[in-house]
């Protein structure tokens, strides 16, 4: 597995509201060149969280805006079979993932192919890309009976591997530039985790869904991470293998730090904290705040974690600068002015390392 000491360095959540993906990419990497990522356009309506990533999932069927997993038609078991094949060809016969069935299509992601092919004249760090997390998209997609397949043994388990092979793939191509790839998995679905809309959806089925997925990345070379846009049960996210943990500071810092030793013992072991400073939920909160103001915020959140016993300069150098969320349902000038904190509240704190 890579290592990577990210000292305060910003970095973006996935989405932005343009309908260029030249000028969206530009826009990212004005702001985030040592970490760009490939944005989301949700403009496009291909370009959804979950339709994104559908193509290629046996059983799918698509008409007009409303998509669904038909288990029953008679096409099914011949589409599975040629997946599980697939599966099997690139995860144990030494198979090329970049042949595979398992990439994203220009039509469903064009910001991929607008950062991997600037990649080759850029100096980055790091090349981030993102997926939508299995309890997001095993919840959001539904079968013929509209149950989400997450319910579905068989079907969960062919998501899973769809999702797995499909973060592999991203791991494989941002790599090709020489960058550390690092791969997200959004997951705000996880905010509901334990509540009764998720009640049998138990720890063991996340973090093994998860484990699965951070595996391909790391088999590549990769960091996997998990984005979630709320609270959730902390623990879960601390003992998977997973390499980077996002989550909103501005909102929930109170609640993430109830986890307090299981947040020491995955710092200890190299963990990194995406520290989402910078509002993106309400409009009031982005246009009151300033570089000065969000420091003042993250620097109060140090001094409690200090005053517990975590280490000010290990907490930097785990530490990466991001916007609570993604800002693809913002106007332009405040999904800016997001992108300007982010890069300006980064520098700040870099000031110290």
């Amino acid at each position: 597995m890579a290592t990577f000491t990210p000292q305060g360095r910003p970095l973006l959540i996935g989405s932005l509201p343009l309908s260029d993906h030249a000028r969206a990419t530009e826009l990212v990497l004005a702001h985030t060149p040592e970490i760009p990522l490939w944005a989301q356009l949700p403009s496009n309506p291909k370009e959804g969280m979950v339709d994104q990533f559908l193509p290629g999932f046996p059983g799918l069927v698509e008409d007009g805006e409303k998509a669904w997993i038909d288990a029953t038609s008679e096409a099914f078991p011949e589409e599975m079979l040629a997946f599980y094949e697939a599966y099997l060809t690139v995860s144990e016969g030494g198979g090329d993932i970049e042949a595979s069935p398992f990439a994203i299509s220009t039509e469903r992601a064009r910001g991929f192919f607008a950062l991997t092919d600037r990649a080759s004249s850029l100096s980055p760090l790091a090349l981030k890309g993102q997926i939508t997390g299995p309890v997001t998209f095993g919840t959001a997609v539904k079968d013929q009976e509209d149950r989400a397949i997450f319910y579905d043994d068989q079907l969960r388990d062919i998501m899973v591997k769809h999702l797995t092979m499909n973060a592999g793939w991203q791991a494989r191509m941002l790599g090709k530039s020489g960058a550390l790839p690092i791969v997200f998995f959004d997951e705000p679905a996880l905010a509901g985790f334990g509540t009764s809309a998720y009640l049998t959806i138990t720890e063991e089925d996340v973090i093994s869904a998860l484990n699965e997925m951070a595996e391909a990345v790391h088999k590549e070379g990769g960091l996997a991470g998990v984005h979630v846009c709320a609270n959730t049960q902390w623990t879960l996210l601390f003992e998977a293998a997973i390499d980077i943990i996002s989550f909103d500071a501005y909102s929930y810092f109170d609640k993430f730090i109830l986890f307090e030793a299981p947040l020491k013992a995955y710092l200890d072991k190299g963990g990194i904290i995406a520290w989402g400073i910078v509002p993106t939920g309400e409009k009031a909160d982005i246009e009151k705040e300033t570089v000065e103001s969000l420091y003042e915020k993250w620097d109060a959140q140090m001094r409690t974690l200090e005053a517990k016993g975590f280490s000010r300069k290990a907490l930097i150098d785990a530490t990466l600068i991001t916007p609570s969320c993604g800002t693809g349902s913002l106007s332009l000038e405040l999904a800016e002015k997001v992108l300007a904190l982010t890069k300006g509240l980064s520098e700040k704190v870099r000031a110290q390392v």
